[in-house]
């Protein structure tokens, strides 16, 4: 099976509300084949920083059995405790054995784990964009390859006459603080 482009999407939730939106919006996006979640994972940090995970998908069982867990091996985290998160950690080692280097290491390594801020929760999103398909292949047909790639800051755009300072610093913080306005 082709994979399209795959991102690692991490969401923060402080004193998370959940109505079921986010789910819809994936499961919209599946329909549409805009997008697949491959998978999923739920963290929370308490104020100690111990971690508790759980699962979480939209994969058909068929996906299920094919993808795996691919985020837990990705970043090198599991399920299950203590026990899990050691599967995770030697099926992420595994992929890098070869020479393959899953995120950069050094100073500009991607720590994952670390990123999320104790006392909150955090979804761990693996998403093919099945959108980026035909257009990654007609840049490869093209001879022409990612060099790199970014989510571009609101307040960059700014800059470009995209928006106004105002809505840049609306979007930033919808974007950053996990708190909204008018609410």
């Amino acid at each position: 099976m082709a994979i399209g482009p795959v991102q690692l999407i991490v969401l923060g939730f402080d004193r998370p509300r959940f109505r079921g939106e986010v789910i819809a919006e994936l499961e919209r996006l599946r329909a549409n084949d805009a997008v697949r979640v491959i998978d999923a994972l739920a963290v929370h940090k308490d104020e100690e920083g111990a971690l508790e995970v759980e699962h979480l998908s939209n994969l058909t069982t068929e996906e299920a059995i094919e993808l795996g867990s691919k985020v837990g091996a990705l970043i090198g985290l599991g399920i299950e405790g203590e026990e899990g998160m050691a599967a995770g950690a030697l099926a992420g080692a595994e992929a890098a054995a070869d020479g393959v280097h899953l995120f950069p290491e050094g100073p500009d390594a991607w720590d994952v784990i670390a990123d999320i801020p104790a006392g909150t929760a955090a979804a761990l999103l693996l998403i093919e964009h099945h959108w980026a398909v035909p257009l990654r292949d007609a840049i490869m047909r093209a001879n022409g390859f990612r060099i790199s790639d970014a989510f571009v800051s609101p307040f960059d755009l700014v800059a470009i006459g995209l928006h106004t300072a105002e809505e840049a610093r609306r979007l930033d913080a919808l974007e950053t603080s996990g708190t909204t306005t008018g609410r």
